[in-house]
C-alpha cells in the first residue's frame, strides 16, 4: 500500500502553511486530500489505477467524500461509472471528523459510547456486589475511560465539556461506592475513598504531554511539521474557533504558570516538562 501510494501522488494535494499533503495512509486504510474537486477526482482516478495495476481494488462501499467547509459544497468524485456519497461526518481510525471543523460531535459520541459501556456493565459488574471494588476499578481504568476519552489529546476542553466528563465519570464510579445522588456525597470525597485521580486531571496531563512530544518532534515528522506550520489565509467573520495550540497555551498558563512565550522552550526541555506534569494538581472545583 505505501508503493501505491507513493506511485498515485498527485502534485496538487492540499496546502497547509509550507506544506503540501496529498494522501494520509494507515494499514488500507487511505485518506486523499486536494484543495479542489478537480484535484481529488485525478489523485482519486490515479490512485484506482495503481490499485487495479496491484490486483486490487477501491471498494467504494466503504469509501465517502467530504469537503472541509463552513458552507456546503458539493463535490461529485466517482469511481469507474460509481459516485461517492459525499457526507458531512466522517470516522477515520475511531474518531468523527465534521466537515465544518467542530468537534463536539466526535465528543458528545465518546459520552454516549461510555454510557452504552455503562449500561453492558451495569448489573453484570458495576453494581455486583460479588464483585470486589478493586476489580470493578480495574476495568473502570480498562474499559470505560478509554471508551470515554478515545482521541483526547486533541480536544479543546470547554467548561461544558468538563461538566459533560466529570457527570460521565462520577456516573460510574458513584455506582462503584455504592451510593446515588440521593446519599449527597462529593464527588472529590468519593474519588478519595475509591483512590481515583479525577478523570479530567488525567485528560489535561495527557494533553500537555502530547503537546511536550510534538513540540520536541524532530524535523521531517509529518505531525511536528504540521504542528509548526503557519496557515495563509485569513480566518472567517465572527467569534473565531478556539484553536489547539491556544487552548494547550491558556491551558499550561492556568495549571502550570508557564507563560505563552515561554511554553515551548519549557516543554522543549523533557525531564523539566515531566516534572511539570507529575506535580500537576486536581483542578479546583471539581467537587
Amino acid at each position: 500500500m505505501d508503493r501505491i501510494s507513493r506511485r498515485s501522488q498527485v502534485a496538487e494535494g492540499f496546502r497547509f502553511g509550507g506544506l503540501r499533503i496529498s494522501s494520509l495512509l494507515f494499514a488500507d486504510d487511505v485518506v486523499l486530500l486536494a484543495s479542489s474537486g478537480e484535484g481529488l477526482q485525478l489523485a482519486l482516478e490515479r490512485f484506482a489505477a495503481e490499485c487495479e495495476a496491484a490486483g486490487m481494488r477501491i471498494s467504494t462501499s466503504k469509501s465517502e467524500a467530504m469537503v472541509l467547509s463552513r458552507k456546503r459544497v458539493e463535490c461529485p468524485l466517482r469511481v469507474g461509472d460509481e459516485f461517492l456519497p459525499q457526507v458531512e461526518e466522517f470516522k477515520y481510525l475511531g474518531v468523527l471528523f465534521a466537515s465544518d471543523g467542530r468537534r463536539e460531535p466526535e465528543i458528545d459520541r465518546r459520552i454516549g459510547a461510555a454510557a452504552a459501556v455503562m449500561r453492558t456493565l451495569h448489573r453484570s459488574v458495576v453494581v455486583k456486589r460479588e464483585l470486589s471494588v478493586k476489580a470493578k476499578l480495574s476495568i473502570y481504568r480498562s474499559i470505560y475511560v478509554p471508551t470515554l476519552t478515545y482521541g483526547h489529546e486533541l480536544w479543546v476542553v470547554t467548561e461544558r465539556t468538563r461538566s459533560r466528563i466529570q457527570a460521565a465519570e462520577m456516573s460510574f464510579l458513584r455506582r462503584v461506592a455504592g451510593l446515588s445522588l440521593r446519599d449527597r456525597v462529593r464527588s472529590s470525597a468519593i474519588r478519595e475513598g475509591l483512590r481515583v485521580e479525577p478523570l479530567l486531571l488525567h485528560i489535561e496531563r495527557s494533553q500537555l504531554r502530547w503537546f511536550g512530544h510534538l513540540t520536541r518532534m524532530p524535523p521531517g515528522r509529518l505531525l511536528g511539521e504540521v504542528f509548526r506550520a503557519c496557515p495563509t489565509g485569513r480566518r472567517p467573520r465572527g467569534r473565531p474557533k478556539t484553536r489547539w495550540r491556544d487552548y494547550i497555551s491558556r491551558l499550561a498558563w492556568e495549571r502550570l504558570g508557564v507563560p505563552p512565550d515561554k511554553l515551548e522552550e519549557v516543554a522543549g526541555e523533557r525531564e523539566v516538562w515531566a516534572s511539570l506534569l507529575r506535580l500537576l494538581p486536581p483542578r479546583p472545583g471539581l467537587g
